[in-house]
């Protein structure tokens, strides 16, 4: 059911059917689809907390019938598969609308058709790929058909009654209790367990797995840095304090029903003041006490979008980052394309400055100066810079397909100046952007270069203040190769070319996917951290890389290193560096 990024959904049904239908029986292996990648489709898709929600069955007699079991399985699929492109409502998202007044006039047997072939476009053949059986291509195609079941609501109400203080502020530690170097510990998301682990950037030893929401998506450090706050897909908050003797969890709260982002506030005399988390389903974000997360304030996102300035009762809370020039967090409110500035100065009235940039906001990050936010709008193809410090869109910039810069790179170019990087989920194009408009302002927000890569495919790319390596991965890469290495750049040398140094084979990882994720360095920049992400059954590790000698030096191992994927450094995520 997943409609592929770019591609058009109900208007090349027909032509997928007529297709189809001279190519008949014989048509069984799966379709090459030009626009995009298995694995970024499954990157996109990901199974939704939402899957295992109870949804009421509103019986539409327009449709097909469906028995309840019959509908529940559906759903399942559907939250499992879907949601992620097609939108919890399948108002459209990523991919095209899937509503019953588009979907019932083609009829079951035209939407079989295309869920089972797929499309070049961009329509998966959930079908002749083997994932779906025929048995479940039919209850999919009488699904779409039926009014969008909507899960329920998640208030204050609801807030509360998962909120957890497990230790009070003030039965916790005066002072740090333990004698790690808290500015060089990693957070390492356990993908499939549940879990991160917390490990000691300078001994490589695991200091505690934490138990945590499902698949958390990231963490971020308080402006103190005592303060570490994850969040799961499945919208749990895990607040865990630093200067306990063995650190772990002193708060906790489910903000929704699936989630992707948390912050907190850093800005002069608001330091750990505040938290915040934004939800994908129910459209909101909600504004925290930022020592027990106690909720506080909700705001929904539905609205209008911009351009067509149509409404979307979905509008996803993407990335949040909190801004260094004034009490405010950034917030991506992903398909109605706004960035909200909002004001935790006063929150009782709420001030919040909207600014529109493009659709599907996503991921970004910083400039060096902490001042130009950098915001991947990933399926427009765009880079939105708005200045924090005067509070307005500065620029909107083209770049490659699908931009997924997680929070970018910063270094300076050896002729365009200060620049900042994205990669791209759907090309192996680099786009650095000028982001100097004083010393440097023809460069500045405008891709002044664009390098080549391994592949499509790429999460993140990294560097640091005090390196001259430019690193970028390719997990979701189709050639196993690829995926399992990394491409390191010399930013002092660009025109060199990339180095592949393959990350994996270093690892000593058995079988499995052994896909090469999140390059994060540790505080002082000398050394680069990988994860090598393997299924839930398989080994993983965490690979270490001398940034200086490109050399290996160290390899993780550990029974409780499970499906490692985004890693953060204190330090770094403390400050912004990256």
């Amino acid at each position: 059911m997943q409609s592929r990024h770019g591609g058009t959904m109900l208007p090349l049904m027909a032509a997928a059917a007529m297709a189809f239908a001279i190519a008949g029986a014989q048509a069984q292996q799966p379709t090459q689809h030009k626009e995009i990648t298995g694995p970024e489709t499954a990157y996109q898709a990901g199974s939704s907390p939402l899957a295992g929600v109870e949804m009421y069955q509103d019986i539409n007699p327009k449709a097909p019938p469906m028995s309840k079991p019959e509908f529940d399985k559906a759903r399942q699929v559907y939250f499992e598969r879907c949601a992620g492109c097609h939108g919890v409502l399948r108002k459209g998202a990523t991919g095209k609308p899937l509503t019953p007044d588009l979907t019932i006039d083609k009829g079951t047997e035209y939407l079989k058709v295309f869920i089972k072939y797929g499309s070049p476009a961009g329509m998966p053949n959930w079908g002749t790929s083997g994932e779906l059986t025929d048995a479940e291509v039919d209850l999919m195609a009488r699904y779409v058909q039926q009014t969008p079941p909507q899960p329920p609501e998640f208030g204050l109400k609801e807030m509360k009654a998962t909120w957890k203080v497990v230790v009070p502020p003030g039965e916790r530690p005066k002072k740090k209790m333990n004698n790690y170097n808290l500015e060089n510990i990693f957070s390492v998301t356990l993908r499939d367990t549940g879990e991160i682990a917390l490990i000691d950037g300078d001994t490589k030893e695991i200091i505690n797995i934490i138990k945590t929401g499902y698949a958390v998506h990231i963490s971020r450090t308080s402006a103190s840095g005592r303060y570490l706050f994850v969040i799961g897909r499945d919208a749990k908050v895990n607040m865990i304090d630093l200067w306990m003797e063995k650190p772990d969890t002193v708060a906790e709260i489910r903000t929704g029903l699936e989630a992707r982002s948390v912050e907190t506030s850093k800005f002069k005399g608001f330091e750990d003041k505040y938290a915040i988390a934004g939800s994908y389903w129910p459209p909101q974000f909600v504004i925290m006490k930022g020592d027990t997360l106690e909720p506080l304030k909700i705001v929904g996102t539905r609205g209008m979008t911009v351009g067509t300035q149509e409404y979307h009762p979905e509008p996803r809370v993407a990335a949040i980052v909190g801004s260094h020039f004034k009490p405010e967090f950034v917030v991506n409110v992903k398909e109605t394309g706004k960035i909200l500035l909002v004001n935790y100065s006063d929150l009782e009235n709420l001030q919040i400055k909207e600014i529109p940039t493009a659709q599907y906001l996503h991921d970004g990050g910083y400039d060096s100066t902490k001042r130009y936010v950098m915001m991947a709008a990933n399926q427009s193809n765009k880079i939105a810079v708005v200045d924090t410090k005067e509070g307005k869109r500065t620029a909107i910039v083209d770049v490659d397909k699908i931009p997924h810069p997680g929070r970018g790179a910063n270094f300076v170019h050896p002729t365009c100046g200060p620049v900042w990087a994205t990669g791209h989920l759907g090309s192996e194009k680099i786009s650095l952007i000028g982001t100097d408009p004083v010393k440097h302002p023809k460069n500045a927000w405008k891709v002044c270069e664009t390098l080549d890569a391994q592949g499509g495919g790429n999460l993140f790319i990294k560097t640091h203040p005090k390196s001259r390596n430019l690193w970028v991965d390719t997990p979701l890469h189709p050639d196993p190769k690829i995926a399992s290495s990394i491409a390191v750049f010399d930013t002092k040398n660009l025109k060199a070319g990339y180095k592949v140094l393959p990350i994996a084979e270093w690892s000593g990882v058995g079988e499995g996917a052994k896909r090469v994720v999140q390059p994060e360095y540790n505080k002082a920049g000398d050394e680069v951290w990988f994860s090598v992400w393997s299924a839930k059954n398989q080994e993983s590790a965490l690979v270490i890389v001398d940034d200086k000698t490109l050399k290996l030096k160290k390899v993780i191992k550990n029974p409780k290193i499970v499906t490692p994927t985004g890693k953060f450094n204190v330090y770094n995520t403390q400050h912004d560096v990256y």
